[in-house]
């Protein structure tokens, strides 16, 4: 499997945030094709030592590297990619990656 991890750093105003993901960034991202699973954290992230400037943290699952990267330039991936500018003034970390099984 391939990820999309997304760590969307602290916005200005944290409940205007929320509620533009739940109500329109989440199901744009759910219209990514090749888009086989989806999760957000719940509650606070923090690091071993506290706090952290992470607001919320996205994981997205694609069988390959390769479908991902063609998810996100399908025109359904674009349209996800451009509402970020729409609700993340915080910013936004994305990192695309393998995974296996340990």
């Amino acid at each position: 499997m391939a990820r999309l991890l997304v760590l969307y750093k602290t916005p200005k105003n944290p409940e205007a945030f929320n509620k533009h993901y739940q109500s329109v960034h989440i199901p744009l991202a759910k219209k990514i094709p090749g888009l086989k699973h989806y999760d957000i954290s719940s509650g606070d992230v923090g690091t071993p030592t506290g706090a952290s400037d992470i607001h919320l943290v996205a994981a997205l699952d694609f069988e390959t590297v390769a479908a991902l990267k063609l998810g996100l330039a399908s025109p359904e991936g674009q349209a996800a990619a451009g509402d970020l500018a729409n609700f993340a003034d915080g910013g936004a970390d994305l990192l695309i990656f393998d995974t296996k099984d340990a």
